[in-house]
């Protein structure tokens, strides 16, 4: 079992939602996070709120500068938690160039520059431990996602390359895709969620997966196993059965 008592975690999109809630969880675990997002004064009531030496560190991940800027001032760590996505429901009949463009700026290119910030001075220092969150929205395709559906599938192959790449490095990778959390982003949703979950229930999984040497996680359970086996589907049945 992974032991994150003593060691600094960068949350990165953990000023609400399910960030938010992995943050209390970790800090309850005895680990020391930096919380990063955006809202500054919302960090920093945060950070407050957690207290246990939480830091807070404001950063635009839509640009590198900003990142490249926070990961200096935040330094050192043990692990990066990568949490950030922003969400509207979109079909490709009724695409919004701007929110698809930023769904994939902040949820797919914003990864990679985070984790280009602090990956290679994980390998270099030959320790580290990186939690990806991906989305059972993106083992496959489905109605009504253009935009989320396909960032998310991005970042879950993201880790699983990262997973082979960085084996005997020392550097862990972890994936983990939940399903329906209640937040902000799925009130935007106008369909029936199936088994959504409040954030603290989610962070309680989460972070004891962060705990375990297992390489990813699906939840809910049931839920996810729908999911799973619809990469099994032949494509004609595939497209009956997950239509809306």
């Amino acid at each position: 079992m992974r032991k994150l008592s003593g060691k600094r975690y960068w949350l990165i999109g953990a000023s609400e939602g399910l960030g938010r809630a992995v943050a209390f969880e970790l800090a309850k675990a005895g680990a020391q996070v930096v919380v990063s997002a955006r809202n500054a004064e919302r960090l920093e009531e945060l950070a407050t709120e957690i207290g246990d030496g939480a830091e807070a560190m404001s950063v635009d991940i839509a640009s590198r500068e900003s990142v490249v800027a926070a990961a200096e001032k935040v330094g050192e760590i043990d692990g990066v938690v990568f949490l950030a996505g922003v969400y509207w429901p979109m079909k490709a009949t009724e695409w919004d160039a701007e929110a698809a463009e930023t769904m994939a700026d902040i949820n797919f290119t914003g990864a990679f520059r985070c984790l280009g910030a602090v990956v290679p001075g994980m390998v270099k220092r030959g320790a580290g431990h990186v939690v990806i969150t991906g989305s059972l929205s993106g083992f496959r395709g489905l109605p009504g996602a253009i935009g989320y559906g396909a960032t998310k599938a991005g970042v879950m192959s993201l880790a699983e390359t990262m997973k082979f790449d960085l084996k005997d490095t020392g550097v862990d990778v972890q994936l983990i895709n939940p399903g329906f959390i209640k937040t902000r982003m799925t009130d935007k949703n106008e369909f029936n969620m199936p088994f959504i979950m409040e954030p603290e229930a989610a962070a309680e999984l989460f972070v004891r997966h962060m705990r375990s040497e297992k390489f990813s996680l699906s939840f809910p359970w049931l839920f996810s196993r729908f999911f799973r086996g619809s990469q099994f589907l032949p494509d004609w049945l595939y497209y009956r059965v997950f239509r809306m």
